[in-house]
């Protein structure tokens, strides 16, 4: 089984920063993909970004240019970077991670707030 905790959550006013990083523990053969997704107050849950293991990545059009996804795999950790936030960025960030090792799997983290004020 493994285990996500994310960090890095906050208040930031609007043009600013933050950075959010999830670390994956328990056994682990391998991690495929490890991503962010959010949802904000009566949303649907969404993709915001995900890098696969060889670092290809994907975000979701609201945050391109603004938010840089990067995994560290020796160290099974996640990291996203997220610039230039806008009040609608607002939401419970959620740590994924994906892998078929010794079966399919998925895991998650427990969330953490990240508030934009305009």
């Amino acid at each position: 089984q493994v285990q996500l905790v994310e960090s890095g959550g906050g208040l930031v006013q609007a043009g600013g920063s933050l950075r959010l990083s999830c670390a994956a523990s328990g056994t682990i053969f391998s991690i495929n993909s490890m991503g962010w997704y959010r949802q904000a107050p009566g949303k649907q849950r969404e993709l915001v970004a995900v890098i696969a293991s060889g670092g290809r990545t994907n975000y979701v059009d609201s945050v391109k240019g603004r938010f840089t996804i990067s995994r560290d795999n020796a160290k099974n950790t996640v990291t996203l970077q997220m610039n230039s936030l806008k009040p609608e960025d607002t939401a419970v960030y959620y740590c994924n991670a994906q892998g078929a090792l010794p079966y399919a799997w998925v895991s998650w983290g427990q969330g953490t707030q990240v508030t934009v004020s305009s």
